[in-house]
């Protein structure tokens, strides 16, 4: 079965694929822009460009599908007329399918009783399976409250107001009733859903085993996390207050807050569960949700955000230096083009630590180690094994190694006292050139407000070292390329 994937840039979609090809299937995917699709199994699937927008860009790209994905939301590139937008990005799709003979239309949308009074956004999603429908191929639209994930737009609301907030004045739409449902379930439906083509329209609404309010939802993720947390309801704050609040505290803009919030004075709970049981698929309770999705960010290695498909990066555009504040991690992230191979770069790396230092600004690390120690720390002691190899698990001053990839990547997790978890990691990638694309990546997991005051007031030294650190890891490995003639 061949199968087309919209929105593959995006949240759902970049996690979706990976299991459909687990599953066997021939996956096509459609982008605006083929070089923004990175992912690791980007050479696995057919890429088409087009713009669900534009319907002369679609022509030809659901040719020879027998089902199609649409996971497309036009709000992240301007919150003003996002409805008019997703009307007209569902009709293109939905009339090319049906030029195509696609023989089933998948939706992901949203929970809502048009009875008790929906949000513009939460009306807009299900308009849009309405529309979809409207050309005469089957669909199967899910609806689901806040989808639980690392990444997920919704659970990043959560995760920022609760970490950063240890009192909290809040609206009256956090005694709202939501039934969250997990990001695995969500995307156990959508992959089932190929097993089970409807006849028509049909509605299939999901949710977890529990219903909450919103409150409840931060009260459990701070019980998780291990932070106390107090709730202060007031009546003052307008849902246009709160998105300005939420996007003082938080990485959303306010343009994307707005909708959102709007959406959660609105009930959104499961009222027609029979449909869902068709399909072979039991949800988890949010707390084990919330636990997984932390788990994710523990790790280090984020599958997708809700950002990737908001971004516009013109196309070609190489990486570059950046601060950010994605899945609750703060990251420091430094790119340099280096004139050496990558085997050159990687004796550099994997050479930092110990009595070889750390290329820049060494006093600054060993005070950072000393005050370590004074908190009940290891400190800079342990050094390293080896002065020149690195194997998973050696010890390397106050880090420790947790991965590593020959002439590809190192990452370290940090082993001092902190108010969180850190990581430092460095990917290499050859360039046509001969060269090397070296990346640098500090990582930080605040925990709660302690861990985000702390990365504020480290922030200007990280200004100077890291920069430093990058630029001499470089320096070095061309000056070694440059001697290996002459040796």
């Amino acid at each position: 079965m061949k199968v087309l994937v919209t929105g593959a840039t995006g949240y759902l979609g970049g996690r979706l694929v990976p299991r459909l090809l687990e599953a066997g299937y021939d996956v096509r995917c459609l982008v605006r822009d083929a070089e923004r699709l990175t992912k690791p199994w980007r050479e696995d699937v057919e890429i088409v460009e087009g713009d669900a927008l534009e319907p002369a860009t679609l022509r030809g790209a659901f040719d020879g599908c027998d089902a199609a994905y649409y996971l497309v939301h036009s709000m992240g590139r301007r919150a003003a007329g996002f409805e008019d937008r997703d009307r007209r990005a569902a009709d293109h799709v939905a009339a090319e399918a049906a030029r195509a003979g696609v023989g089933h239309l998948i939706y992901m949308g949203g929970l809502g009783d048009a009875d008790r009074g929906m949000s513009r956004h939460l009306a807009s999603r299900q308009e849009t399976g309405r529309v979809l429908a409207g050309h005469g191929v089957p669909v199967t639209e899910f609806r689901s409250a806040i989808v639980v994930g690392s990444g997920s737009i919704s659970f990043e609301m959560i995760r920022y107001l609760t970490e950063r907030l240890p009192v909290m004045t809040t609206p009256r739409w956090v005694t709202t009733r939501i039934q969250p449902i997990a990001v695995r379930d969500v995307l156990a439906y959508l992959r089932e859903a190929l097993r089970h083509p409807p006849d028509g329209h049909r509605i299939v609404e999901i949710g977890g085993p529990d219903v909450h309010t919103y409150r409840n939802l931060m009260e459990i993720y701070a019980d998780v996390r291990g932070l106390r947390r107090w709730i202060v309801p007031t009546p003052v704050l307008s849902p246009r207050l709160s998105s300005y609040w939420i996007n003082l505290v938080t990485p959303i803009p306010a343009s994307i807050a707005r909708p959102l919030v709007d959406g959660l004075t609105s009930e959104v709970v499961v009222r027609d569960p029979a449909p869902a049981r068709r399909y072979d698929v039991t949800p988890i309770p949010y707390r084990r949700a919330v636990e997984l999705a932390l788990d994710r960010t523990a790790q280090g290695a984020p599958l997708t955000l809700w950002s990737d498909a908001m971004s516009a990066v013109p196309r070609g555009t190489p990486p570059s230096d950046r601060w950010a504040d994605e899945e609750g991690m703060r990251l420091d992230r430094r790119v340099r083009t280096v004139a050496a191979p990558p085997d050159a770069v990687w004796d550099e790396v994997t050479r930092l630590g110990g009595e070889n230092g750390w290329y820049a600004y060494d006093g600054l690390w060993q005070l950072r180690g000393i005050l370590d120690r004074l908190v009940g720390g290891i400190g800079m002691r342990r050094g390293r094994r080896d002065p020149r190899r690195l194997a998973p698990g050696d010890a390397l001053d106050f880090w420790r190694v947790e991965a590593i990839r020959e002439t590809r990547l190192l990452q370290l997790r940090a082993e001092m006292k902190l108010p969180g978890r850190a990581w430092l990691r460095f990917d290499l990638q050859p360039t046509a050139e001969g060269g090397t694309t070296l990346q640098q990546t500090a990582f930080f997991e605040p925990r709660g407000f302690a861990g985000w005051a702390y990365w504020t007031l480290v922030a200007p030294l990280h200004a100077l070292i890291f920069p430093s650190m990058a630029r001499e890891i470089a320096r070095r490995a061309e000056a070694r390329r440059a001697d290996r003639p002459a040796a």
